[in-house]
C-alpha cells in the first residue's frame, strides 16, 4: 500500500446482484486490479473497512508443499507406475 493514503469520500450504488463498483481513485490507491481479492471488516461504531487481500502464491510448487510427507499408500514407485499404465 502507498505510504500516505489521503482520506476522501466516494459514493457507489449496490446493484441488484449485490455488486458495487469501487471508484477508480480507491482502486488505484489500493492497487486493485480486475480479479483482486478484498476483505470487509466491520469495526467499532458500525463502520466497514475494505482491505486488499494478499494474493495467493502462484508457484505450482507451493500448491504441493503442504501435502509433502502425507502419502498413506504403501506402494513403491514402480507399483504406482504400473497402476497408472494399466498393467
Amino acid at each position: 500500500m502507498p505510504a500516505a493514503i489521503k482520506r476522501f469520500r466516494a459514493q457507489s450504488t449496490v446493484a441488484g446482484d449485490g455488486r458495487v463498483t469501487l471508484p477508480k481513485e480507491i482502486r488505484d490507491q489500493l492497487r486493485l486490479k480486475a480479479g483482486s481479492g478484498v476483505t470487509f471488516e466491520r469495526i467499532a461504531g458500525g463502520e466497514v473497512v475494505l482491505r486488499p487481500t494478499k494474493p495467493k502464491s502462484r508457484s505450482p510448487r507451493g500448491a504441493y508443499v503442504k501435502h509433502r510427507g502425507r502419502a498413506t499408500v504403501r506402494m513403491t514407485t514402480e507399483e504406482i507406475m504400473d497402476l497408472t499404465r494399466g498393467e
